[in-house]
């Protein structure tokens, strides 16, 4: 890859990049100074974990009973902490980052009674707010005393702070709002239009892209015209994007719809407390406080150590005293099947491979190189597993370095200063819901005669089509506009002073989807577009429609960008020989 350039801004710049996990989070940073090429730092040093090059902090939050705040990260694992927190009745909050997730993301096995409560009162927006006040704290208190002159440097920046939050490939919209909304709540930006512009936004599999780009190790990955998969494996999703290299311009054009899976490592963790209690059952360690405790260090190391399902794992969970022979329980651990381990983590590779294959099915460049990313990337066992399956297709399967668990933060960084990604695939279909002129042709509009709909200027029109403006698929560039024509009609003029539209997305798989009403539960608003057209409706001139009946007609468009991570739409009209948007 090409050297970075040295920066061209006029003052000193910081970027701040947060990638919040389901299980742990980290920040990443780049300080901008006019005329030096930009480097990708890290924040290795958190509030009671020491240093020592920690890059991860773990995603919980202990709340008071009044709401407040009261521990973050590793604070939140002190003995001290969780006594007083037990003492004060203070609510924990993990895993919150799944209360996020959209619900019509594929995940039969998972509901909202899997995960941990969120706390009274306390909403996963709410939570996402305070745990970016807490990232932003601790960045500040890096910075300061890291660098030379720390405190000067960060007064220096005063509000020219940048930040880059990471989401998995799976979010969408009012996912991407709801970031967006936190990050207000948090402080970090204020709420207007210069204070979101300050925001960007890339999903968790571009930024380890740019990561895999950043890696001296994957470089030979990158070739012209050959694609590359990057799998980020975490605590919560398996983000799953593929891309292909134009050497001429040195960008990557994604080649088809990432993927998502709600099959991170939490789930290995939860099907563990499963197996626990079922195995333990009738133990005097059957215990709802024991299956915790073992459920807890198995999370901690018997599930981060397992690599060969030929050999046995351990929980340890007690004293030498503990004993049951009865269940495999000697000196207070218990002994499992190797094979048994595998069950738990098998569903996660079964999805792994899944979204492989779609993605290999559908992507328009033959994909010879895999990288595997991300904090539950570093599981010698998922490893192993995946290469058993990569290696016989003649795909090349291979880790960056030791440090995958860094690869979104750092990725996130290099995806504000790079932007090496110039064309991304849609995933779904977006249009908006529009009424027909009834033709009695075309049998889909005489199954539908019966809601047929009289217009003043004499047509006739049948409702609940739908107009597709962006075919799923369709590889977009950053500056290319997808748009359509529309008119409205209406007895009165002072109706056609305002214009909405919604934005729909069909998720089905028909490839030219016609009618909302014949898949109803594939269609979703996304959003309401609404336009002030009130100056070009006083210019409208009123036409004679059917038996002599006045009407107005106005007509617009709908524009949709879909170029960046996040969906841009507009209503565009023409007024005075100009189109306004």
């Amino acid at each position: 890859m090409p050297e970075r350039p040295s920066y061209e801004g006029e003052a000193r710049k910081l970027v701040l990049a947060f990638d919040i996990g389901t299980t742990y989070s980290g920040i990443s940073y780049s300080i901008l100074d006019p005329g030096y090429s930009p480097e990708v730092l890290d924040v290795t040093r958190y509030p009671s974990t020491g240093a020592g090059g920690n890059s991860k902090i773990p995603s919980i939050v202990y709340y008071d009973t009044e709401g407040t705040p009261r521990a973050f990260g590793g604070e939140a694992l002190q003995e001290s902490i969780i006594e007083t927190a037990e003492d004060e009745q203070w609510v924990k909050a993990e895993w919150w980052k799944l209360h996020l997730r959209p619900r019509n993301m594929p995940s039969a096995h998972i509901n909202d009674s899997d995960i941990p409560a969120l706390p009274p009162s306390k909403t996963a927006v709410e939570i996402l707010g305070d745990f970016m006040h807490y990232l932003f704290q601790c960045a500040k208190t890096y910075i300061e005393e890291s660098h030379a002159n720390g405190r000067d440097m960060w007064t220096s920046f005063n509000d020219n702070i940048d930040f880059v939050l990471s989401h998995p490939n799976g979010w969408e919209g009012p996912q991407q709002a709801q970031i967006r909304q936190a990050a207000v709540m948090a402080g970090l930006v204020p709420d207007t239009s210069e204070g979101q512009a300050r925001i960007r936004l890339v999903t968790e599999g571009e930024a380890s892209l740019h990561y895999c780009l950043g890696c001296r190790h994957a470089a030979d990955g990158f070739q012209e015209n050959v694609g590359v998969m990057v799998i980020d494996a975490g605590g919560g999703t398996i983000d799953i994007s593929s891309y292909s290299m134009h050497s001429s311009t040195q960008t990557f054009l994604e080649i088809t719809p990432a993927e998502c899976r709600l099959q991170g490592s939490v789930f290995i963790t939860q099907r563990a407390e499963e197996y626990l209690g079922r195995k333990l059952r009738g133990s005097r360690f059957g215990t709802t406080e024991d299956i915790t405790q073992m459920k807890n260090e198995f999370d901690k190391t018997t599930k981060l150590r397992f690599s060969n399902p030929s050999e046995p794992s351990y929980i340890r969970f007690g004293t030498v005293r503990d004993r049951d022979p009865d269940f495999n329980i000697r000196s207070g651990q218990l002994k499992i099947p190797g094979s048994d381990v595998a069950t738990l983590f098998e569903p996660s590779a079964d999805a792994i491979i899944a979204a492989a294959e779609e993605q290999m099915r559908t992507a328009t460049e033959p994909i010879n190189s895999v990288f595997l990313v991300g904090g539950f990337g570093a599981s010698d066992w998922l490893f192993s597993k995946l290469k058993g399956y990569f290696e016989p297709l003649n795909l090349q399967l291979s880790r960056p370095d030791s440090h995958t668990n860094k690869a979104v933060a750092k990725g996130a960084v290099a995806f504000y200063l790079d932007h090496r990604v110039s064309a991304r695939v849609s995933k779904f279909a977006y249009g908006t819901r529009c009424a027909v002129e009834f033709d009695r042709n075309d049998e889909q509009h005489r199954l539908r005669a019966a809601a047929a709909i009289p217009r003043p200027s004499g047509r006739t029109v049948i409702p609940n089509a739908f107009s597709v403006i962006l075919h799923k698929g369709t590889a977009v560039s950053e500056t290319k506009e997808f748009r359509k024509d529309f008119i409205v009609e209406c007895a009165e003029r002072s109706t056609s002073e305002t214009v909405a539209a919604e934005i729909v997305c069909y998720r089905g798989h028909t490839l030219n989807p016609r009618w909302t009403d014949s898949e109803p539960g594939m269609f979703s608003n996304l959003c309401t577009v609404h336009a002030d057209t009130s100056r070009v409706a006083r210019t409208l001139s009123p036409r004679r429609g059917f038996a002599g009946m006045q009407y107005f007609r106005q007509q617009f468009s709908i524009v949709l960008m879909f170029g960046l991570t996040e969906l841009e739409a507009y209503i565009g009209w023409t007024e005075d020989g100009e189109e306004r948007r």
